[in-house]
């Protein structure tokens, strides 16, 4: 998991049930946070900001992860789009042009 970028491009995983897919994605990340090996960096992009936000059950998730070293990071024109820079509780605002540095560096693991 150390030489891979997470992309997270939806508040949930998977295209059904809303709370089913906020919840599978939750347990991802509370899964994830508990492997000795943690990923190079999270890049949030689309809805996958709103994860970085209060009302996300996996914030509390995230901001662990951050706090474990993760780097974490909320594509700028998406949290400029969902106008949510004030809510978030953690990572750092950054560019596509940064995920794509990250790209060229690491594979990277889509979750959508």
């Amino acid at each position: 998991m150390k030489n891979k970028v997470i992309l997270v491009s939806s508040d949930q995983l998977g295209s059904g049930d809303k709370d089913l897919g906020e919840g599978v994605l939750e347990t991802f990340f509370t899964l994830l946070k508990q492997q000795e090996e943690k990923p190079a960096a999270i890049f949030l992009m689309q809805k996958g900001v709103l994860t970085l936000t209060e009302q996300s059950l996996v914030s509390v998730h995230l901001k662990e992860l951050e706090n474990a070293g993760v780097p974490v990071y909320a594509c700028k024109t998406c949290v400029d789009y969902y106008g949510v820079e004030e809510q978030l509780i953690g990572g750092k605002i950054s560019s596509m042009a940064h995920f794509i540095e990250l790209a060229t560096l690491h594979e990277v693991l889509t979750i959508s």
